[in-house]
């Protein structure tokens, strides 16, 4: 099957190679908001013939080993994202093998490429590893495999022989990003009132060096230029197709980290603007980018806002420069602050990646953490989030915690000891009382649903007509964030007290769950009466085509 839109084939080599496409290839990965990592996978392969199918893993098992009998592939190749949803895999694949599926069995990804032995010793089941970035690596597999010719010398995989683990020499990274596919979207845009959001990619790589992002380390490991940036023409490109045939006005760009930081990125941020103004698209579509906060500048903000960017997200991590500096982020507090204050003055929507405790963490480091918090987002401006740092695989800090002798857990769920009881018992009390899952993370709980709000308001604002009560809305909408964030705040803090100076606290999980119940009643309530009143305004907006049959109704 041909992709929609025809690109040069990455290598002049594979033109003349013999291959069979007659057994299709299925990919399986999670498709939340889009794998682009998948996409690009099947749109190389589509590109070069093959049938590729895919498949989310968090569809019921049965109905993927299903498509896996009914396709009778050739191969499978599986993304993992993170290396704790391995257990879930292996309940996989052992279906898969179990209803005699005997094809190559291939795995992808961050944890895959740089823990390529821990990999195939935790799933045995799996012939192989594709080890980073694999669009030519997975479609010379398919053609050796296919031809029944020898695979174990493709360039950039791993694998078991005998009771030694084997790996070729690595492939270099796409130096030229613009000969790729667009990647195949096999999957529903979500939607945000009618509109419709997908995933993007404007660059690869990422030139900073966090010691706990895998990221920063899986494009170093392999030989090529760590960070590549497509044309901004290219992306544009892409965004209008995607906009004329699809719809898309929502453009969620999956950058690590968003080319703006240095001379050469502003020139390339800038070249962006002008194509999207160019192109018209700047008055239809709005799009959302990851950035950090030394990115940050008024001016430049405000050029991009016009050109219909309407979201920052920004990994802050720290609240204290012992943290930025364990975490080696190489920017300090002062720095995140002015940031955010000046995204609060551009008039941008902002979400932020922050983590409560690290290594480094102490009573004070906390209380200074909480303190950052309160000055960011204590007005409501966003809701208030946090987690623990988790040391992954191919991390720089999670090699320094093993030399210490502090990690601790396994490969799936690492864990590290604080270097303060008191921390954690602190900790502990904190997860037992603070439902996280309820509160902070996952799709349903509280924080996330503030901030999804926030951004249906932000939509409104941008891509429908005037509506008078949206600023009364947006009031309301604060002052439930800025209650429910002082509420999280005021736990912490109160635990603090009881661990820094033995002042008991009131705090259970049963009441902190009445008043998260509380705040989502609040919030839903607010947002549906808003809608309701301005049914509409949003039907008209959403269906020009229909607007004599929508009065009449």
């Amino acid at each position: 099957m041909a992709v929609d839109h025809p690109f040069p084939l990455l290598h002049a080599d594979v033109v003349d190679i013999s291959r069979d496409t007659s057994r299709p290839i299925l990919l399986i990965g999670f498709q939340h908001q889009g794998n682009l990592g998948i996409g690009y996978l099947a749109s190389t392969l589509r590109q070069h013939g093959y049938s590729v199918v895919i498949c989310d893993v968090e569809a019921e098992p049965e109905e993927i080993v299903g498509t896996a009998v009914r396709l009778d592939p050739m191969i499978v190749g599986f993304s993992l994202i993170f290396q704790f949803y391995i257990p879930q895999y292996r309940r996989l694949i052992c279906l898969l093998r179990e209803a005699g599926i005997r094809c190559h069995f291939t795995m992808g990804g961050h944890f895959s490429s740089l823990s390529s032995r821990h990999n195939l010793e935790l799933l045995p089941e799996l012939d192989s590893v594709v080890r980073f970035e694999g669009e030519m690596t997975l479609l010379e597999l398919a053609d050796r495999i296919g031809t029944g010719r020898e695979w174990k010398t493709v360039q950039g995989i791993a694998f078991r022989e005998g009771d030694r683990m084997e790996a070729t020499p690595m492939r270099p990274l796409v130096d030229d990003l613009d000969r790729l596919p667009y990647p195949v979207r096999d999957f529903e845009p979500e939607t945000a009132l009618g509109r419709k959001a997908i995933p993007l990619l404007a660059s690869r790589g990422c030139a900073r060096t966090c010691s706990f992002c895998s990221i920063q380390t899986f494009y170093r490991a392999a030989p090529g230029k760590v960070v590549r940036t497509r044309k901004p023409s290219a992306v544009v490109e892409e965004m209008l197709s995607l906009h004329q045939q699809r719809g898309i006005t929502i453009f969620l760009f999956q950058d690590d980290d968003f080319p703006l930081f240095g001379p050469v990125w502003r020139r390339w941020a800038a070249d962006f603007i002008q194509e999207l103004h160019r192109s018209g698209l700047s008055r239809r579509v709005i799009w959302k980018m990851n950035c950090r906060a030394d990115s940050v500048d008024p001016e430049v903000f405000a050029s991009l806002k016009d050109a219909g960017l309407y979201l920052v997200y920004m990994g802050l991590e720290s609240g204290n420069d012992e943290g930025l500096k364990t975490l080696h982020k190489g920017i300090t507090v002062e720095q995140n602050l002015r940031a955010v204050h000046l995204l609060k003055q551009v008039g941008l929507m902002f979400e932020f990646g922050f983590m409560m405790f690290d290594p480094s963490s102490t009573l004070r480091s906390v209380r200074e953490n909480l303190n950052f918090l309160r000055a960011i987002v204590g007005d409501g401006s966003a809701a208030a989030v946090f987690c623990r740092m988790l040391p992954y695989d191919g991390t720089p800090i999670k090699d320094e915690l093993e030399q210490a002798g502090r990690l601790r857990g396994d490969i799936c769920y690492p864990e590290y000891d604080f270097l303060e009881d008191r921390v954690t018992g602190f900790y502990r009390e904190l997860t037992q009382i603070l439902d996280v899952w309820g509160w902070i993370h996952g799709f349903k709980a509280l924080s996330p649903q503030l901030n999804w709000s926030w951004n249906e308001l932000a939509i409104m604002e941008r891509l429908f007509p005037p509506m008078p009560q949206l600023a009364g809305y947006k009031r309301e909408l604060q002052q439930i964030t800025q209650e429910s964030n002082a509420v999280l705040f005021q736990v912490v803090d109160d635990l603090l007290e009881t661990y820094l100076n033995g002042r008991p606290h009131a705090w259970s999980a049963s009441r902190l769950g009445q008043r998260r119940d509380a705040f989502l009643a609040r919030m839903l309530n607010a947002r549906n009466t808003f809608v309701a009143a301005n049914q509409d305004v949003l039907m008209r907006a959403l269906y020009p085509d229909r607007a004599q049959e929508l009065v009449a109704v």
